[in-house]
């Protein structure tokens, strides 16, 4: 039973721990003054921690790869204000050594009661036609099965089991509200678009251990995947009227919403621009909660700004956490 995770690193800072992690990346680096270091990524479901060892990895570095458990003795350490690991001792474990439910992040939302909710969603469809074409997705054991179970993404935004359909459930429910407040807005496809935008992502990832891409998600991307797949589905609905058709495909064709953010045509349609400032809109929350989080774990004082986030251009600051701090009985005003 696995006893300490990433997120417990603050509580050991400068001690010892002997612990199992996946091995989210591996690297040889070279070192200034020559020879090479061992850098990795470990983590387990509560997190990732960069990871280094300097000596003595010669053995260690071919007996394990990517995607493998490995058991490590470390010691918690800062660099640049970032906890890490420095590694004095690595193997590969074997599969009665851990669980894997202990290494991979999973939503903590209970997946059939957000199964229950898409289903309800698609079930108050008006559209016959739409609804008939989701069905056929939902309705597929494979598709159900696999979207149960897929990220949202392989590091940013939902990147956890289940973290495509909680995406994908709460964008609905975003949706369900927009349309309500925008009345040109046609709600059944909206909600189509919402369900349907990153479906290829089933096949653009693999998720075992670790996320990773697929060769075709690197060399085809889950745009494309996806609109083949809705193809599919379509050729099988011979009555499927040719106008909706096309708006369900400009909708997942544009909803990355510009050009150099991979998406193959511009947002044309009341439908499109919704479904992309919103897909955009719920990414951001997530990715704000999960830097939150991750500052908390990684010894962050509360009311802080968090390191710089890549996936937003910036730091970002943690309302509550600041409120809670500034409001309290002595703080400075």
């Amino acid at each position: 039973m696995k006893e300490f995770y990433v997120a417990d690193a603050a509580s050991f800072e400068n001690q010892v721990v002997v612990s199992f992690f996946a091995v989210a990346s591996k690297q040889l680096r070279g070192r200034k003054e020559g020879g090479h270091y061992l850098a990795l990524t470990l983590g387990d479901r509560t997190g990732q921690i960069e990871s280094r060892m300097w000596d003595n990895f010669a053995d260690a570095v071919s007996g394990f790869e990517q995607g493998d458990v490995v058991k490590v003795r470390a010691e918690v350490c800062r660099y640049n204000g970032r906890l890490q690991l420095n590694l004095e001792k690595l193997r590969r474990a074997s599969a009665d050594e851990f669980e894997l439910a202990d290494y991979v992040p999973q939503t903590r939302k209970d997946v059939e009661e957000l199964w229950a909710a898409l289903v309800r969603s698609v079930d108050s469809f008006c559209d016959a036609s739409l609804q008939a074409l989701v069905r056929s997705f939902l309705d597929d054991p494979a598709f159900a099965t696999a979207f149960r179970q897929a990220p949202a993404a392989k590091t940013l935004h939902h990147a956890w089991l289940g973290g495509l359909l909680e995406h994908v459930v709460s964008l609905v429910g975003i949706c369900e509200l927009a349309a309500r407040h925008y009345p040109e807005i046609n709600r059944d496809l909206l909600l189509t678009g919402a369900i349907l935008h990153d479906i290829g992502k089933l096949e653009e990832l693999r998720w075992g251990t670790s996320f990773d891409y697929t060769l075709q998600g690197q060399l085809v991307g889950h745009i494309t995947i996806g609109i083949a797949m809705i193809e599919k589905k379509l050729s099988a609905l011979t009555d499927f009227p040719p106008a909706l058709r096309m708006l369900v495909e400009h909708m997942v064709l544009s909803h990355h919403g510009k050009l150099e953010f991979g998406s193959p045509k511009l947002p044309m349609i009341p439908e499109a621009v919704l479904l992309h400032y919103l897909d955009d809109l719920d990414a951001k929350m997530h990715t704000m909660r999960s830097e939150f989080e991750r500052h908390e774990a990684q010894g962050g004082q509360a009311g802080e700004m968090t390191d710089w986030v890549r996936s937003m251009d910036r730091p970002l600051l943690d309302t509550a956490a600041f409120l809670k701090v500034k409001t309290q009985p002595g703080s400075e005003e």
